[in-house]
């Protein structure tokens, strides 16, 4: 055996190679939570301020209590743990790189980026920044006293006045659109007045449950359109209940009336006449008989069939009854008769009864 310094080498890289007590104790913890949680979210730290990560966990701390636990820990300790619980950690491992929040919980991938897309932190702006939504300048009492940031108020040409040995904003005053880049001078001001435009939210990675991996950009649902979809699968299921007569009180309020119609006009097409459908089988056959005639045109008039014009309004058929129901009298009755030897005949054509 080889010595080196006094100490037997083969000592030395025993000693080299002893893992640190806290890596131990980290792996240890982290395959604590993933036996106990079913589900674990990783979420992106790459340019996540340190100050508006904890004011995020804070958030969701106080939002869903113990329901989730969030650590940030090294790759390799948690490919380790992944083992140790028993979980494959290859379909993980093209998430495993960066900087990584992991996040342990018993709630529902989906219902975790839900939550995570409305807790977010604000942080200040730096020059290059896009903002995020419209950024205004209110109006009041800056504080600044005067000197050169008011040529730099004139740049942005926002109005400004001195007022008790200060600059006062004289209205409130829009700086920049939303997806506008922020510039040197403006994110100067912005900071000088504790205006934080920037919203920093966490960026989900994956969502792994039960096996299942869940890329992140999969998480994200667009209620709204969930909403349309499930109101169109309900109506589509409505409509196969109504054509099945599928026996729920919401659906036969549907499927009696509907049934009732389609027996009308089946009795109509049979020419099956009761107390109960006969005005309906009787209009129906008017209107085709009516619709024939019609077509004929000039030949219905040879035939000594008469075309009915349409109805004239109230006021007309008064007055008309009124100039013309003396002289007219005998007419109608010959009219009626007549129509109703043609519907008869029209009924047996149309019907065959």
């Amino acid at each position: 055996m080889g010595v080196c310094g006094g100490m037997p080498i083969a000592v030395q890289a025993v000693r080299a190679k002893r893992i640190p007590q806290w890596k131990i104790e980290e792996v240890e913890e982290l395959t604590r939570l993933l036996r106990k949680y079913p589900t674990l979210l990783i979420v992106d730290l790459t340019n996540t301020p340190t100050a508006q990560l904890q004011r995020i966990k804070r958030r969701l701390e106080k939002k869903v209590g113990e329901r989730i636990v969030m650590r940030v820990a090294k790759n390799t300790l948690m490919k380790i743990a992944l083992r140790r619980a028993g979980v494959d950690p290859k379909p993980l491992e093209p998430y495993l790189t960066g900087t990584n929040l992991f996040i342990f919980t018993d709630m529902n991938p989906f219902e975790v980026a839900l939550i995570l897309d409305k807790v977010y932190a604000t942080a200040p702006a730096k020059p290059g920044d896009k903002a995020p939504s419209e950024i205004v300048l209110p109006a009041g009492d800056t504080g600044f006293k005067p000197g050169p940031i008011m040529s730099v108020f004139g740049k942005l040409r926002v109005p400004i006045r001195v007022q008790g040995g200060t600059i006062w904003i004289a209205k409130d005053t829009r700086v920049a659109k939303p997806g506008d880049e922020i510039s040197p001078e403006l994110a100067s001001v912005l900071q000088k007045l504790g205006i934080e435009p920037i919203i920093v939210k966490l960026k989900l990675k994956v969502g792994f449950e039960r096996g299942v991996v869940i890329p992140g950009e999969s998480l994200k649902l667009d209620l709204d359109e969930y909403k349309s979809m499930v109101a169109e699968a309900h109506m589509s299921a409505l409509k196969v209940g109504v054509e099945i007569a599928y026996p729920e009180p919401e659906i036969l309020k549907l499927t009696i009336p509907l049934a009732v119609r389609r027996a009308f006009a089946l009795a109509a097409e049979a020419g099956y006449i009761t107390p109960d459908n006969a005005e309906y089988v009787i209009r129906l056959a008017i209107a085709r008989s009516m619709a024939v005639a019609a077509a004929l045109g000039d030949t219905a008039k040879e035939l000594g069939i008469e075309v009915a014009a349409a109805a004239p309004g109230p006021e007309t058929v008064k007055a008309k009854e009124e100039e013309e129901a003396e002289e007219e009298g005998e007419e109608k009755e010959e009219r009626k008769e007549a129509s109703e030897e043609q519907l008869a005949a029209g009924l047996e054509s149309l019907f065959g009864f």
